[in-house]
C-alpha cells in the first residue's frame, strides 16, 4: 500500500509537468530503507493509509551546503518523501504530517524541523506557508535545486 501511494505521487508530479521524483527516486529500496531505519511513517485516516513520509534526525548532507542560512544550528528533524494517497488529496494531510513531525521533535527536545521541495510543488509550498515554515535558501539534491524551509519550534517552559 505504501508503494502505491508513492507511485501515485510520482505519476501526479509528472502529470503536473514537474521533474521532481522523475529520476527513479524514490524507489522501493529507498522506502524499505526508511522502514528498516524506523524513519518511515504512515498517517491512517478513516481506517486506511492516507499518506507516507520519512522523518529523520540530522540526516541530510545537502542541508550543510545551503545557499542561504538556516534559522537554527542545532539538532533538527527532516521530513522527506511526503506522499498522499489519491483518495485523501487536498484534505490537509501533508499539514498533519508536518504537525506530527513537529510534535515528535519537541518530544525529543529538538526545536527545529526542516524540509525542502521543488519550486513547482504548489501543494507543499502552501503546506509550509500554512504551518509557519520560513524559506531559508536553496539546496541541491541529486543535481536539482530545491527550496529549503525551516520551522523553529517554541520551547514551552515545563513541557
Amino acid at each position: 500500500m505504501i508503494w502505491t501511494i508513492i507511485d501515485y505521487a510520482i505519476r501526479k508530479r509528472k502529470a503536473e509537468g514537474s521533474d521532481q521524483w522523475q529520476d527513479g527516486y524514490p524507489n522501493p529500496q529507498v522506502i524499505e530503507n526508511d522502514i528498516m531505519q524506523n524513519a518511515g511513517f504512515v498517517l491512517v485516516q478513516d481506517g486506511s493509509i492516507a499518506a507516507y513520509a520519512a522523518i529523520v534526525k540530522n540526516q541530510e548532507p545537502a542541508y550543510e551546503k545551503i545557499q542561504g542560512k538556516w534559522l537554527t544550528d542545532g539538532d533538527f528533524l527532516v521530513v522527506h518523501r511526503i506522499a498522499v494517497s489519491s483518495e485523501h488529496g487536498g484534505g490537509g494531510i501533508a499539514g498533519k504530517i508536518m504537525g506530527f513531525a513537529e510534535a515528535m521533535a519537541l518530544r525529543q527536545g529538538i526545536y527545529s524541523v526542516k524540509a525542502d521541495t521543488n519550486y513547482d510543488n504548489a501543494a507543499m509550498l502552501r503546506t509550509f506557508d500554512k504551518r509557519g515554515y520560513k524559506y531559508c535558501g536553496e539546496i541541491q539534491i541529486r543535481g536539482q535545486f530545491r527550496m529549503a524551509f525551516e520551522k523553529e519550534l517554541a520551547y514551552i517552559h515545563g513541557s
